[in-house]
Parts: structure tokens; C-alpha cells; sequence
């Protein structure tokens, strides 16, 4: 017990005197242009009202942060996703944290439900690990923690110098499948490529499902790109070293025509990935699975960028449904098509939050996790 020294010697220090004790309002949700909706359903979970924060555009395209309320010694959580206008998202949230940073803030928690550049987290032909240089921008701006789902490849967290939580979404499509999708026991857990099959694995062990794989892709795999490695060997020049036989060319893969490995006749084909972007190849499988058979197709994904014209080509395919969580906002494209379903995490996120703030455990949030899921 604490002691305070009087003139009559010492007496105990009431426990709410203690530094190390952390209340709800030493937590302040600061969001930036991406999410705010988001950022206010967390808030309202956690009982707290969100900072205030303006983030704008000067008519140069600067980004300008103007952060209202007094940080200082207070917990910081940024909340600010990937959308469409990535670049400045990231600008906004580098300048926040920073801001927040020179605030004399206690910690600097950034909550990304979706990291941007994710899948640009292999070497590519003369290009560059654009996924690292975005972590190591991150950790000098500030942040010393870092929330987010679903990576795209879970060894990201390595890019980081700062602790990373990669929650999990696959709990809130699993409850989906069991609860929304009639007859869901006659369904089949559909890889939509080899790549994913693991994650298709899972969730057919989970649900009890038998699991299908697509193979054979019409658009070339992240796999199969060429990488930074790829050149042709130097000529010799000594006559020493003028062998017949030179360094052997590695064959060119030739991609078989899109099939189905597995049965899909009759039953519900659910099609599972982290995310869905460009549709096109979704649209492809759909289109196979409902040739071999399949009377209803899902598609389930943590985030749904849906870029481009994907609603059209959603509300034109074979596919039934196309369920995503809220980590990327999507309003516009589900007015654009009635197919497109919405999970609400932000129930997942308020707990992480929570749990951070009063130093509990988070083991809890990742029982029964694979590396799989």
C-alpha cells in the first residue's frame, strides 16, 4: 500500500492516487476521414465520446490535423482504415499520430482495421517491399501499437517494431454461415484458388463442410509473379569459364482451363477469402461452380474494397450473396447493388481496445485461432 507523509507520520494513500490506475477517460477515440462511422460505433461500445479532431485539405492538397482537446498523458486510439483514396489516408493517419506524438500523449494506438498496401508485401521484378516501408513510416511517426484484421500475409507483423494485434474476422462469418444461410449443411466451403485453400480448410473443419478447390485462373496469381530475382545470367567472358552447357531457363508455366477439384452438384458453393477487390475473378468462379451444378453461390470476405465497377458485375453474376465485415467503408456500392451484405465488428474492435487500455490478456480474443484462419 502506498503511504503519504504527514506531520503525524504516514498514512495510506487513497487507491484512487494511484498513477498506474487507468479509467475510461484516459481513452480518447480520435478518427480520421476513411471511417468515421466506425470510429463512432467504437466509442459508443466503449461508453467514451469520440475526440474532437478536424482533418482537411488545404487547396494545395496539404493535409491539415487541428486536434481540439488537451492528449496530454492521455491514451490515443487513431482509427483509420484503407479506402479508395488510400494515399491520403495514410498521409492523415501518419500526421496524426505524429500530432499526437509531439502532444506529449501517454501511448499512440493505431486502430486499422484494414492495412493498405498489404499486398504489396512480396519482392516484385525491380520493385520494392512497399508493406515494410509503410511499417517503419508508421513506428517514427509514433505509434506504438498497432490493431488491425486480416492481414493479407500474417508475416507483416514482422515489418512492424512496434507490438501488432492482427484480430481475427472468420467467428463473425462463421456465426453467418450457421444463422443466415438456410440448409447451410448442404454447403461446400469453395477455394477460389489453390492459395487459399487453407483458409478454406478451416472453415470446412469448423462447420463440418466438405471443401472444393478452383483450379486453373484466368488472372495470374500473386505466387506466380516474377520477383526481384529475375534476370538472365551474364554471358561469360574467360575462356576459362566456357562451358557447353549453360545456366538452365526454367520453364514457363502453362495454366490448365478453370475447373472445379471436388462436388459441388447441388448444394451451396460458399466462396471465402480475406478480401474482395477486383471481382472479376470471383465472377469467373462463380460462373464455373454454377455450371457444375452448385443452385446458390456466397461469397464471405473480411473486407470489401470493391473497386471499379463491382457492384455491377456482382448484380450481373451467378453469385446469391456477397457478405464483408465493416473494416472498409461500402455504403455507395450496396445502394448500387442489393446482393452486398454487412457485418458489424466493431463490437471486436471496442473489446481489443478495451482490453489494451486496462493491460488485460488477449488471449481470449484469439482462442481456437489458427494460423489457417
Amino acid at each position: 500500500m502506498l503511504l503519504n507523509k504527514t506531520r503525524l507520520g504516514f498514512t495510506s494513500r487513497p487507491p484512487s492516487c494511484n498513477m498506474e490506475t487507468h479509467s475510461t477517460s484516459d481513452i480518447v477515440i480520435l478518427s480520421g476521414n476513411s471511417h468515421p462511422e466506425l470510429a463512432e460505433q467504437i466509442a459508443y461500445r466503449l461508453g467514451v465520446r469520440k475526440g474532437g479532431c478536424s482533418v482537411f485539405h488545404k487547396t494545395n492538397r496539404e493535409t491539415i490535423v487541428e486536434i481540439a482537446d488537451s492528449i496530454r498523458g492521455k491514451n490515443i486510439y487513431i482509427v483509420q482504415t484503407g479506402t479508395k483514396d488510400v494515399n491520403n489516408n495514410i498521409m492523415e493517419l501518419l500526421i496524426m499520430a505524429y500530432a499526437c506524438k509531439t502532444s506529449s500523449a501517454r501511448s499512440i494506438v493505431g486502430v486499422i482495421p484494414y492495412l493498405p498496401y498489404s499486398k504489396q508485401c512480396k519482392m516484385r521484378k525491380r520493385g520494392c517491399i512497399v508493406t515494410k516501408l509503410l511499417a517503419k513510416m508508421m513506428c517514427k511517426s509514433g505509434l506504438t501499437h498497432i490493431i488491425t484484421m486480416d492481414l493479407h500475409q500474417k508475416e507483416i507483423q514482422g515489418f512492424f517494431d512496434c507490438p501488432v494485434d492482427n484480430l481475427r474476422a472468420s467467428p463473425f462469418l462463421l456465426q453467418y454461415i450457421q444463422e443466415s444461410i438456410p440448409d447451410y449443411r448442404n454447403s461446400v466451403i469453395v477455394a477460389r484458388n489453390p492459395g487459399s485453400a487453407k483458409k478454406a480448410t478451416s472453415y470446412s473443419e469448423r462447420l463440418r463442410l466438405a471443401i472444393a478447390v478452383i483450379h486453373g485462373e484466368q488472372k495470374e496469381a500473386d505466387s506466380d509473379e516474377v520477383d526481384g530475382r529475375y534476370s538472365p545470367p551474364c554471358l561469360p567472358r574467360s575462356r576459362t569459364m566456357d562451358v557447353g552447357v549453360g545456366v538452365p531457363v526454367h520453364p514457363a508455366k502453362e495454366k490448365p482451363p478453370i475447373n472445379v477439384v471436388g462436388d459441388v452438384g447441388g448444394r451451396i458453393a460458399i466462396m471465402v477469402d480475406d478480401m474482395i477487390d477486383d471481382v472479376q475473378s470471383f465472377v469467373a468462379a462463380a460462373e464455373v461452380l454454377k455450371e457444375c451444378g452448385a443452385y446458390k453461390i456466397y461469397v464471405l470476405a473480411t473486407h470489401g474494397l470493391l473497386s471499379s465497377d463491382a457492384p455491377r458485375l456482382i448484380e450481373d453474376s451467378p453469385i446469391d450473396e456477397v457478405v464483408v465485415t465493416n473494416t472498409v467503408p461500402h455504403e455507395l456500392q450496396k445502394m448500387q447493388c442489393k446482393k452486398i451484405k454487412t457485418i458489424d465488428i466493431s463490437v471486436l474492435l471496442s473489446e481489443a481496445i478495451r482490453r489494451i487500455h486496462n493491460k488485460e490478456s488477449m488471449s481470449y480474443l484469439f482462442k481456437n485461432v489458427t494460423l489457417e484462419d
